[in-house]
């Protein structure tokens, strides 16, 4: 199995067949990571860096895992204890680190747009890891990947993503893997948590948490990004906990055996309960370890990796 494309910079531009690729490909790594030595040479030889402009620990860990659990060189670039600091521009810092002979840029940017701009300017592989608020793909995979295993599909499903739209790269990502799957998508939140486009994106819109997570499937709660705060997109904290945050009580209007995601961090107590967190319906842990192979698998089809190697 191999992708059609050189980089993964959105799902909005992946093909179906592609993203069904990648989760077919991380059920596989899966087992990989259920043995006592979780360890594979599949890609003994490729260089793969990891290019960090935010702070991260989910993505930037479970990349890093992943590389080194295919056997993959891993180096880390930390902006804030770099040339960055003294005034090197993104594009000679991508020249200086491919005249290193990277394999792989996995780049995390504050900026909408990095992740392409990067790949004008390198022979390597690029993947986003987030940039900005356009896109999140790695994380969209691995969504896609946990429903999936519960679901047994994502066709005909009906997912509810609950919060910050806004300011969410994992929400543009998910919007866009689900329906290309054939899932249908609701977007519940505030207007003031809204996009201004969003009438324009493939989803049902909804400002009334339990009419919005009526009969879902999938609840996907997204992180009420604290930092925003001070721009006065909601009255408080408090309020809109009251009427946007997952409890019990609201999670009672979806399906019986729905699941409820979050891509993490938590802010426990305002978008999302601790008891439905850490409740019988969470999945939220199982994100995490679908992020390792989920990101083993992109790393081995963009890398050309030996399927023996995968095997043994």
């Amino acid at each position: 199995m191999t992708l059609s494309q050189k980089h993964v910079l959105g799902l909005q531009d992946m093909s179906a067949q592609d993203m069904l690729c990648v989760l077919d490909q991380a059920q596989e790594m899966k087992e990989i990571l259920s043995r006592p030595i979780k360890k594979v040479p599949t890609l003994r030889g490729k260089s793969v860096v990891t290019v960090f402009f935010e702070n991260s620990t989910r993505t930037r860990i479970s990349f890093e895992t992943a590389a080194k659990t295919l056997s993959a060189d891993v180096t880390g670039f930390s902006a804030s204890t770099s040339s960055v600091q003294k005034g090197e521009s993104l594009k000679d810092t991508i020249l200086t680190l491919s005249a290193m002979a990277a394999d792989v840029f996995v780049i995390r940017h504050q900026a909408s747009g990095a992740a392409e701009f990067v790949s004008r300017y390198t022979d390597a592989h690029v993947i986003n890891a987030g940039d900005g608020q356009h896109e999140h793909p790695t994380q969209g995979l691995l969504d896609m990947l946990t429903i999936r295993q519960h679901k047994g599909r994502i066709e005909g499903l009906t997912v509810a993503i609950v919060g910050d739209i806004t300011h969410s790269r994992v929400a543009r990502s998910n919007i866009w893997g689900l329906t290309r799957l054939g899932a249908k998508v609701r977007l519940v939140g505030p207007e003031t948590l809204l996009p201004a486009e969003v009438r324009q994106l493939p989803v049902e819109v909804f400002h009334d948490l339990r009419e919005g997570i009526r009969d879902c499937d999938v609840v996907n709660v997204l992180r009420i990004q604290l930092e925003r705060q001070e721009a006065g997109l909601f009255p408080s904290l408090r309020e809109y906990a009251q009427r946007f945050g997952l409890n019990s009580n609201a999670l009672r209007e979806a399906r019986p055996d729905v699941l409820v995601m979050h891509p993490g961090p938590m802010n426990r107590g305002v978008e999302i309960a601790a008891d439905v967190a850490d409740g019988e319906f969470s999945v939220v842990e199982e994100q995490v370890s679908n992020g390792v192979a989920v990101r083993m698998a992109l790393l081995y089809l963009l890398l050309g990796g030996s399927d023996d190697a995968v095997a043994h």
